[in-house]
């Protein structure tokens, strides 16, 4: 093994010396050359006219101009440099050392007393770079040659969108790839100064109107959106416009990437649908107000769901004195506990594995812990399935509710902060009733305990367990049909840590009483969620993949809302959350009829939803069948 590395050394050596050694011979050449096409220049090339002296000087001076050449160009790196990837760097050594041959030559003349003309020295200069140039770049001339004329044949057709710096270097790098199977055959910019323009030989077709027209008219195969400094809007504006070609569709992560340098091809990303919510990404500043959590013994209980992971990666990240994680589920659990270890090695985590339905488990736990601030995400959330389990419904959330904020109030907890849902406003489905009814159970025991109660309500996340955008993706790689309910159905959407991070700052708000709602920006129609998805996936609406209206399921409505009429509205610091006004109701009528709900679901009885309406007025129940 010894032997054969040694062996490799040595062929690798004997290039690398060829190598040299040809450019050496070349530069030899090259300064001969300069020298005598430069008086040739002088004179025309008409060699009759040159005096005599002339040539003798500078056929006497040529040692010395070849020494002080090969000189510069090796304190210039010039027989160091890899040629295959030179650039704008090598080709300034390339310039300087030339012409500090040229100015060297000029004053050994001088020193020597060899008499040329003037107009010698400067085009002895310009040849000598002409000269040196071609030879560098020759070899990455016919290497870049060979990979067009490689991917000419079985290359990817791509446009770009963009032609600011991102669109240069993912071209750029495209382009200096021997691997790539990318080509790029045309370029979209919507300013139209650049329109008509090229950028490394590919013309700038139009703006973004010309997007379907230039992907016919040139076979594209793949959309790169170049543009990260483009907000949500635009991007999706171009995204709906890219979707009617049926065209991969990809783009890069976002500004940082650039201003980082890390602009690169191994940096795009397909595009997703959280491109197309029509808004920029929500940013909170949580350092700014996390300061509440940190050294706190922080519970959240439904620890291991969607909005509650988050919320335990989130609040784990501010240095909690202690972090509980309570989940039913363990397996949820578990793959939070072990994703947090990984990533806080030094974090105080107590994972356990409890309902919050077991008043004594719960009662021991807030004993045992004593947390300073709860977060609870616990809950049963499927509009579908609770219509047909109601009982469970009202168990889980609002008597889960009711014992998880007991045993709060009890214990001494500062801020009990309770997840809730844009459902709970004017419910048609038992969960949206049952998060109404703990929104009433949480204003209440703000009344009469020392702990900051308070709720927070918002609309869907994308992403989350049952969320829509799971179930298009595998009804499109299962071919379709992709079934939406109702052409007509929309949704207020929020990304997971968009809507984690505005509940945190709602809880440094909080002082008891409130109920938050979060702006949710525009609402968007479910039947253009799966338009696109289906298009950015590859496929055409109909003809690869059908959509398929199957109707409203049980409990389900149209449109949601974030407040009901009864509720004012006051601003907070951040323009996102709001508070709603508290809504009187008859406290003392109120815990009878949680009594009366109580006994009814635990002895599944059939009026469970007439029971509900009687607390929550605004509940209008569609008929369903109850289990």
């Amino acid at each position: 093994m010894i032997k054969r590395g040694i062996m490799k050394k040595k062929v690798l050596n004997y290039k690398l010396i060829t190598r040299r050694a040809f450019l050496l011979a070349y530069d030899i050449i090259a300064v001969c050359c300069s020298n005598f096409l430069a008086l040739l220049l002088r004179y025309e090339f008409q060699m009759d006219e040159i005096p005599g002296y002339f040539r003798d000087a500078v056929w006497a001076h040529l040692p010395v101009s070849i020494l002080l050449t090969l000189l510069l160009f090796y304190f210039f790196r010039l027989y160091h440099s890899l040629w295959a990837y030179a650039g704008v760097s090598e080709m300034q050594n390339i310039i300087v050392a030339c012409f500090a041959s040229a100015a060297l030559q000029g004053v050994t003349l001088l020193v020597f007393d060899r008499d040329v003309p003037k107009s010698y020295y400067f085009f002895n200069a310009f040849l000598l770079v002409g000269a040196t140039m071609m030879s560098r770049f020759a070899y990455r001339f016919a290497r870049e040659k060979r990979r067009r004329m490689h991917n000419k044949k079985n290359g990817i057709s791509v446009m770009i969108v963009g032609a600011g710096d991102a669109g240069n270097t993912i071209i750029k790098e495209i382009n200096s790839s021997y691997f790539s199977t990318m080509r790029i055959r045309t370029i979209i910019d919507d300013d139209p100064q650049k329109q008509g323009r090229f950028i490394q030989g590919i013309k700038v077709a139009g703006g973004r109107d010309t997007i379907v027209e230039n992907a016919a008219l040139f076979g594209i195969d793949e959309i790169i959106i170049a543009i990260p400094s483009a907000g949500r809007r635009t991007i999706r504006e171009i995204v709906e416009i890219a979707g009617q070609t049926n065209c991969k569709l990809r783009t890069l992560p976002g500004m940082y990437q650039l201003v980082n340098g890390e602009v690169d091809v191994s940096k795009l990303r397909d595009v997703d649908v959280e491109d197309l919510l029509g808004r920029d990404p929500i940013k909170v500043d949580l350092d700014s107000i996390l300061g509440y959590v940190k050294d706190k013994t922080v519970l959240v209980t439904g620890g291991g769901g969607s909005i509650g992971s988050e919320l335990c990666r989130q609040i784990a990240s501010h240095q909690p004195g202690r972090l509980i994680i309570l989940d039913i589920y363990e397996n949820n659990a578990y793959e939070i506990q072990q994703e947090l270890l990984l990533k806080y090695p030094k974090l105080d985590m107590i994972v356990l594995i409890a309902s919050v339905r077991n008043t004594n488990r719960i009662n021991k736990i807030f004993e045992v812990y004593h947390p300073d601030i709860v977060y609870h995400a616990a809950a049963h959330k499927h509009v579908p399935l609770m219509e047909t389990s109601p009982d469970e419904a009202i168990k889980n959330n609002v008597f889960g509710t009711w014992k998880t904020a007991q045993a709060a109030a009890m214990n001494n907890v500062k801020k009990f902060v309770m997840i809730s849902t844009d459902k709970a406003v004017n419910p048609t489905n038992v969960m949206g009733a049952s998060k109404r009814i703990c929104e009433m159970i949480i204003q209440t025991f703000n009344k009469y305990y020392e702990t900051e109660f308070v709720a927070v309500r918002f609309g869907n996340v994308l992403g989350s367990n049952g969320s829509v955008i799971p179930l298009f993706r595998k009804q499109i790689e299962a071919g379709g049909p992709v079934t939406v309910t109702h052409p007509d159905i929309i949704r207020y959407f929020m990304t997971i840590p968009e809507a984690v991070s505005l509940v945190l700052q709602a809880g440094a708000y909080a002082k008891g009483g409130e109920i938050f709602i979060l702006d949710m920006g525009e609402p968007v129609r479910i039947l253009d969620l799966a338009k696109n998805l289906i298009r950015l996936s590859g496929y055409k609406i109909d003809d690869d993949i059908r959509i398929e209206f199957t109707g409203l399921r049980p409990g389900e409505k149209l449109y949601e809302e974030l407040l009901m009429d009864e509720e004012g509205m006051r601003e907070t610091e951040n323009r996102l959350i709001h508070i709603g006004r508290p809504i009187e109701f008859d406290e003392r009528k109120f815990f009878v009829q949680l009594k009366t709900l109580k006994d009814a679901v635990e002895a599944e009885r059939d009026d469970v939803r007439e029971l509900i309406k009687e607390i929550v007025p605004t509940y209008m129940p569609q008929n369903g069948r109850q289990i």
